[in-house]
């Protein structure tokens, strides 16, 4: 049987006719020369949401992150993070590899951070005996954590500590724009923690590709230069911008059906297989659901023999993903599968 309902992912959404459509009247011009008046309006509109001075249109999610952490963290520095987050699990090595970077993570639950546990990892300039803290990197949404919401008070307070300690603050905000809709809290909220800040336009918003990096106009300056480097110099990309454009415009609040489309789906586990997942605690589009004693590889492809995609994300854990292509609907008959395939069926 085939996939009918693909759970895998949030970036497996194609773009709409509309969006298409807006895509194909694009303005462009060349990105390189710094011409192309759709990025420009993309990367001034996305940096104004989250109240920062420029913004840098970059094709990848991992490249903004990979540029914010190197515009904060010299050669041999150190950036404190989680030890599930998508820098040091999902971003293959690249800030080691390519900029020299160190990593020293904190481990939670869920994903959500606590200060205390920051302000204790926090490591001063010992001369040359230990690596001293150049930065530190929160995850909002916690990817792998289940889509969790990093609560704003504590991210308050992480810059704080951040700015006390005189070290810098990324944000990998691949799915900010889960949070804000889920808690109502404004970007420019968010943004004002963190010295930079990468959000992603092809995971819940549709945008068949992209992502853009804020921070100040200094620091996007210095990352137009790496991501040059690296081989991310656009031409007519305003093709690409012009869809996270349409994105911002139409996609944003409709992330409030993806979040109840998954807790939908968590609800169908659980009345099958009760004690596999707390659908009170799916707060966005990510729900981790755990396989027992199964091995998380067996579900996934059991489930994909019944028409459902789902991913295994750890030996004995499978993520679902809800998102623009599929419907409520579609969200309740996969997790009945799931639901069946735990519990025996």
């Amino acid at each position: 049987m085939g996939t009918a309902i693909d759970l895998r992912s949030d970036t497996l959404t194609r773009p709409t006719q509309a969006m298409r459509r807006a895509m194909a009247e694009a303005p462009v011009g060349d990105d390189v020369y710094g011409e192309d008046p759709s990025i420009i309006e993309l990367e001034c509109r996305v940096a104004e949401l989250l109240g920062h001075e420029a913004g840098l249109f970059t094709p990848t999610g991992s490249m903004a992150n990979l540029l914010g952490v190197w515009l904060h963290v010299p050669p041999g520095g150190e950036v404190l993070c989680d030890a599930q987050a998508h820098i040091v699990r999902a971003e293959m090595g690249a800030h080691a590899q390519l900029h020299g970077i160190t990593t020293r993570t904190w481990t939670t639950a869920d994903g959500v951070v606590d200060a205390a546990t920051v302000a204790a990892a926090i490591a001063p300039d010992n001369g040359p005996f230990l690596v001293r803290t150049a930065a530190i990197e929160i995850e909002n949404t916690h990817n792998f954590g289940g889509g969790t919401i990093q609560p704003i008070e504590t991210l308050r307070e992480i810059r704080a500590l951040a700015l006390g300690a005189g070290i810098k603050t990324h944000l990998d905000g691949a799915r900010l724009w889960n949070a804000h809709v889920a808690t109502g809290t404004p970007l420019a909220d968010y943004g004002a923690c963190f010295d930079s800040v990468s959000v992603c336009l092809s995971k819940g918003l549709g945008a068949p590709v992209g992502s853009v990096l804020v921070g100040s106009a200094a620091d996007m300056a210095r990352a137009r230069v790496q991501r040059k480097r690296l081989g991310g110099g656009w031409r007519q990309a305003g093709l690409l911008a012009a869809a996270g454009l349409y994105a911002l415009d139409h996609h944003v609040e409709r992330l409030a059906d993806d979040h109840a489309a998954a807790r939908a789906f968590a609800e169908a586990v659980a009345a099958a297989a009760p004690g596999s997942v707390e659908p009170e605690k799916v707060p966005t589009n990510i729900v981790v659901v755990r396989t027992g004693e199964r091995p998380a590889g067996d579900v996934v492809a059991a489930a994909a023999a019944q028409g459902v995609a789902l991913s295994a994300v750890g030996a004995h854990l499978v993520r679902a993903v809800t998102h623009l292509d599929v419907t409520l609907a579609d969200c309740r008959e996969a997790g009945q599968v799931l639901g069946s395939l735990l519990a025996g069926g």
